[in-house]
């Protein structure tokens, strides 16, 4: 469907930014979610969602940690943590990071961070546990390399590398605890009873899996399903954004609409590439998505980040976006994204552009496997 973004958008739509979303979190006097109606009642009064079939309540923004900038290091410096601060600040209580954004620096300042500012229920954390291990010249290679040559996500593997995680985030638990990506290897059956293990041990509340396909989500939860004595699967990390063009499998929408599962989207501005000043490096092939996109933000007096995000959310299978705010000022600006409501005509204004973006990348995609025939 085309659009005619000359066109005004009607102005008929729900915003409101940059509000904090007040600091309580739910929770008993230690800290812990008692009920899910308890969590659901908090949650209406501080703009919360809930994750998949989790009693998480996260804002529709989540911080992430994987730094990418000269100034932001994947470390505990004073960059990283005035962002974090500035989360705290305006009400964001969802952080992601990885054992991997670092090798354990990105997990370090996250929980220097929390540890300092805020009491440990105020906030969801989710990390990530990785199939792989550290460069070789890393400083911290050994301990990694102590565990196997060849890691996979053994019962082994995943207990030590927890405790690992939970010693720099400084804490006894975390929230949702991420495979970052398939082994290849393990079987899916172990890796859900070893799930359920790190469970039931209390080190974790919910599980869930990063960059895996629609098929394996899909097999996860039916193990799940079989065995509801096991703890259940409740959500998946993917890369997903506005051009995301076939690269994004369209059938993982239809699993976490039968399953019920969240999604937490990552990169909604394809790794910065739509940010504003970068448009060289965006290419002509995403310039009409880009005017599309500046459209909507001068109509909604919103800017083109926030476009982005808002676009994200405004998928009923994403639960909400992770972000990678590399300064206090992107923070307020992501978080006020989160709190926009797209209205109907600006929608279909940027689906359009997004459909035509993803046509005419197949078209030249066909077009490189014809030349090479």
């Amino acid at each position: 469907m085309e659009v005619d973004i000359t066109q005004p958008l009607r102005r008929s739509f729900l915003r409101t930014c940059g509000a904090a979303l007040g600091a309580a979190f739910l929770g008993d006097p230690t800290g812990r979610v008692t009920t899910a109606a308890a969590a659901a009642e908090a949650s209406q009064a501080s703009h919360l969602v809930r994750f998949g079939p989790s009693d998480l309540y996260v804002t529709r923004y989540c911080q992430g940690t994987a730094f990418r900038s000269k100034e932001v290091s994947r470390s505990d410096n004073p960059a990283a943590r005035a962002i974090l601060h500035q989360c705290l600040e305006v009400g964001i209580n969802f952080f992601d990071t990885a054992e991997a954004y670092g090798w354990g620096g990105s997990e370090e300042v996250l929980g220097r961070v929390v540890a300092e500012s805020v009491r440990r229920h105020d906030v969801v954390i989710c990390t990530k546990v990785h199939p792989g291990l550290p460069p070789t010249d890393h400083p911290n290679f050994n301990k990694f390399n102590s565990i196997s040559k060849n890691p996979t996500f053994s019962r082994k593997l995943l207990v030590r590398r927890l405790e690992m995680s939970l010693a720099r985030l400084r804490t006894d638990y975390v929230d949702l605890y991420l495979l970052h990506n398939p082994d290849q290897v393990t079987a899916f059956d172990e890796v859900v009873e070893s799930m359920d293990t790190l469970v039931r041990s209390g080190k974790i509340r919910y599980w869930g899996v990063s960059n895996h396909s629609a098929g394996q989500v899909a097999s996860l939860h039916n193990i799940c399903q079989r065995n509801p004595d096991k703890s259940p699967i409740v959500g998946t990390e993917d890369f997903y954004n506005i051009t995301i063009g076939e690269r994004f499998d369209p059938e993982l929408f239809r699993v976490l609409r039968d399953t019920k599962l969240g999604l937490l989207a990552f990169s909604p501005q394809e790794t910065g590439i739509l940010s504003p000043g970068r448009e060289k490096e965006a290419g002509k092939t995403r310039l009409p998505v880009l005017r599309a996109l500046d459209k909507v933000a001068r109509e909604l007096g919103a800017s083109r980040p926030q476009v982005c995000i808002a676009w994200s959310l405004a998928n009923p299978a994403v639960t909400s976006v992770l972000g990678g705010a590399e300064s206090p000022a992107q923070v307020v600006e992501n978080f006020g994204g989160s709190r926009i409501e797209l209205p109907t005509d600006a929608l279909e204004l940027l689906n359009a552009a997004s459909a035509t973006y993803t046509q005419k990348r197949l078209q030249r995609i066909r077009e490189v496997e014809q030349k090479k025939a």
